[in-house]
């Protein structure tokens, strides 16, 4: 509070240093009180000297509080020739202000002088005081609550003085005790005391409202002198001091040394270290001795000791409590029942070998902890070895044939437990009507049977993985002390995807029952192999495929179906699906001398495997069959030909056939056209499909010397189309697939136009020469 008044002064005084030089001196605010009752008002002052210079006989005085100007209510000119306006300021509601006066100057306002209002509240009387004799400072501390907040800068003072009448009366004033700034405690040093004399002291709150003083203090320092707490420590073991039994402790400590000369007592509070229990007080401890020994604890329990003294029998403050101690109780024998289960093995006609099991209940819920199993025959003593010393839950040992009984035990440091005798007994009880099995979930199975009758005492469930891993190496196994259940819910070491042997086993008062097996799965996967897929026989379009079924799987769901799948080189896949009893399957529809992938495809209830892929070959076909073929197909590519031919030259209806009609050159005139000597030029047929060639519409026709015998006129009774001995070349240049455009000139009687027998000898050579492109030499 007194920073926050410190800043704000700085602030106005800041403020006046910047005004200018000649209106330092033109003004000044006066109160009758800096601080008020916050919500009451005040009324202040302002005078204006004469000497100042932009002082006018019409300037006006105007007041600023906050950030709002008002006009004073009354402005007066005084005999000596100042001005003064003073204001009632309206209730103060804001703990700090800041009030300002004012001088028109112009056009605008100027700052004359400043002062900082305060509000507030009279201090609160401070409470709840009280002393401390500290011996480690050698000080008497006193500490105080100061109130509630009064807005106003407080100083607050600590007061004592000496008596020697309960502090009826006061002798000896003490130095006042100003605390820091902040704080509520003080500190009188030694110097000023009487240890044992009584003090009056109190506190003093001040500020500009008034005062508050707390209720006095009476007290002697060495009454209210205040220890520093004990070191605990364990009582370490030695041949003077036995072990502690189980549920004790044996405890020492070590006093505050600067206390030793006074007589003091203390307590001692502990709890478990885990869990969330309360403190547990034990005392007074008086410290002849030094220690303790704690008992009524839990055995085997570690527990948080803290301890702290006072003096005593005179009057005196409680230490704080000391740093924490982790102790553990002793151990006590284990309080256990150990369930067994055994198998047996004959080696010989004269040794069983015998594997023990067990599992330890304990009875008592501190029971303690077991450090390890004992195995030996009844009757046996100490000094013989055991049959087995293990920390595990499983023993296997050699006995004589005619042993019938051994005995169990756990045991720590503290002891053993009870015995327990293990009877082998032999199986001469009824066996269980039923036994199945249901998965829960992937890692829990539940196990159920019919009870037999009579009804056994109990039941000894086992499992482990099934074949081909023996179940003995890895078993888990629990029993079932009540007799009338039908099942119970395995899930331990349960795991998805592995094959489990459950083993049943009632138990009877003198005997147990045989023992039913059954596999099972917490959850199945897909069959852990395929049969495989030979090949008996192939053609060139057909493969005879066979496999061995193989033997059902133990615990699993049964197969399904079987599905073939086979690709061939263009990648085109095929399938076909089988019964679960099928062994063999024909492919058909393959084609010759090609090659194929087969993979043959297992499916369950839990999903499918697939076999390794077996790669074939069809047979190729013959040579003989090949021109066979061959043959045939070049007479169909004929059989098409002819009918193409016969479809496209030969309709009546045709006026642009493929090919032009070419007269007949014994019945024409044109051969009068060209001279009878013959030119010999070699030439080729041109395509027909040829779109280089320019369109002519000129012929020419070329004749031997010597006419013959026209062999068009004569009749061929064989229907071929062979070449004439004349040999005549007709060239028509153009595409023939075009119509003619051009007007044809009217033929007279002489000219006549080109025959029938013209137009089929063009086109049986364009169809002899297209067979002849198309069917293969004879070698192939």
């Amino acid at each position: 509070m007194v920073e926050l008044g410190t800043w704000s002064l700085t602030r106005a005084a800041l403020i006046i240093l910047l005004l200018p030089r000649s209106l330092e001196e033109c003004g000044h605010i006066s109160l009758p009180t800096s601080a008020v009752r916050l919500g009451d008002s005040i009324t202040a002052s302002c005078t204006i000297s004469p000497n100042c210079s932009h002082l006018g006989p019409e300037s006006q005085i105007l007041w600023k509080l906050g950030t709002q100007l008002q006009l004073g209510e009354r402005q007066q000119r005084l005999a000596d020739g100042s001005q003064e306006s003073t204001i009632t300021l309206p209730p103060l509601n804001r703990p700090r202000d800041l009030l300002s006066c004012c001088l028109r100057w112009g056009n605008s306002v100027q700052i004359l002088d400043q002062a900082e209002l305060w509000a507030g509240y009279p201090p609160a009387a401070p409470h709840n005081l009280s002393c401390l004799m500290n011996l480690t400072t050698n000080s008497l501390i006193c500490q105080w609550e100061p109130g509630p907040h009064n807005h106003l800068p407080t100083n607050f003072t600590l007061k004592s003085f000496k008596s020697r009448d309960n502090c009826q009366t006061q002798e000896d004033s003490i130095l006042d005790c100003v605390p820091k700034d902040g704080d509520s405690h003080c500190s009188i040093p030694r110097k000023y005391l009487k240890l044992y004399r009584h003090m009056g002291i109190w506190v003093q709150a001040e500020n500009a409202l008034g005062t508050g003083k707390s209720p006095q203090l009476c007290l002697v320092p060495m009454d209210v002198v205040k220890l520093e707490p004990p070191t605990l420590w364990a009582l370490a073991p030695s041949p003077e001091v036995a072990p502690p039994q189980p549920g004790c402790l044996l405890l020492r400590w070590e006093l505050w040394k600067p206390s030793l000369y006074i007589e003091q007592k203390c307590e001692l509070r502990h709890h478990p270290q885990l869990g969330e229990a309360s403190w547990a007080l034990v005392g007074p401890l008086l410290p002849e001795t030094l220690q303790y020994e704690l008992c009524g604890l839990l055995p085997s329990t570690a527990y948080v000791l803290q301890m702290r003294c006072v003096r005593w029998p005179l009057p005196g403050q409680w230490s704080d409590w000391s740093p924490s101690l982790i102790l553990t109780t002793a151990q006590q024998a284990p309080i256990v029942r150990l369930d067994t289960w055994w198998r047996q093995r004959q080696l010989d006609p004269r040794t069983v070998d015998v594997q023990l099991f067990w599992k330890p209940v304990p009875l008592d819920k501190y029971s303690g902890q077991i450090q390890g199993y004992l195995v030996r025959p009844p009757g046996q003593t100490g000094a013989v070895p055991a049959l087995c010393n293990t920390t595990e839950l499983s023993c296997t040992f050699h006995l004589p044939s005619e042993a019938r009984e051994v005995v169990l035990v756990a045991y720590n440091t503290a002891g053993t437990s009870h015995p327990t005798p293990v009877v082998f007994l032999e199986s001469r009880g009824p066996p269980l009507a039923r036994l199945h099995t249901t998965a829960r979930d992937p890692h829990s199975l539940w196990v159920g049977w019919e009870p037999p009758s009579p009804r056994p005492r109990g039941y000894v469930i086992a499992w482990g993985l099934g074949p081909p891993s023996p179940s003995s190496s890895n078993m888990t196994w629990k029993m079932e002390h009540n007799g009338n259940i039908s099942g119970t819910l395995l899930q331990e070491n349960i795991r998805p995807f592995q094959l489990y042997e459950i083993t049943v086993t009632p138990l009877y008062q003198d005997t147990v029952g045989p023992s039913q097996h059954i596999y099972a799965y917490s959850q199945e996967m897909a069959p852990s192999h395929t049969p495989e897929l030979h090949l008996k026989h192939i053609g060139k379009t057909w493969a005879q495929l066979e496999w061995e079924p193989q033997a059902p799987e133990l615990g699993k769901s049964p197969l399904t179906h079987y599905t073939v799948f086979w690709t061939n080189a263009q990648d085109q896949s095929f399938f076909t699906t089988l019964n679960a009893s099928s062994h063999g399957l024909v492919l058909h529809g393959l084609e010759p001398a090609s090659l194929y992938h087969v993979c043959l495809m297992a499916s369950s209830k839990a999903g499918a495997t697939n076999s390794t892929s077996l790669t074939l070959m069809t047979l190729a076909l013959e040579e003989s069959e090949l021109h066979i073929l061959l043959g045939l197909f070049g007479l169909l590519v004929l059989l098409i030909c002819l009918c193409g031919a016969s479809r496209f030259c030969c309709r009546p209806s045709r006026k642009n056939p493929l090919w032009p009609s070419v007269p007949d050159p014994a019945h024409s005139s044109l051969g009068s056209w060209v001279p009878t000597i013959m030119v010999e030029e070699a030439f080729q047929l041109p395509s027909l499909r040829d779109p280089g060639m320019p369109p002519i519409t000129k012929i020419t026709v070329l004749e031997e010397e010597e006419k013959k015998p026209g062999p068009w006129e004569s009749n061929d009774s064989s229907g071929t189309c062979g070449l004439p001995t004349l040999v005549q070349a007709y060239v028509l240049q153009g595409d023939p697939r075009t119509p003619s455009t051009q007007p044809q000139p009217p033929s007279s009687t002489n000219d006549q136009g080109p025959s029938s027998d013209g137009g089929t000898y063009q086109n049986c050579s364009f169809v002899y020469s297209f067979l002849r492109s198309l069917i293969p030499p004879a070698h192939t």
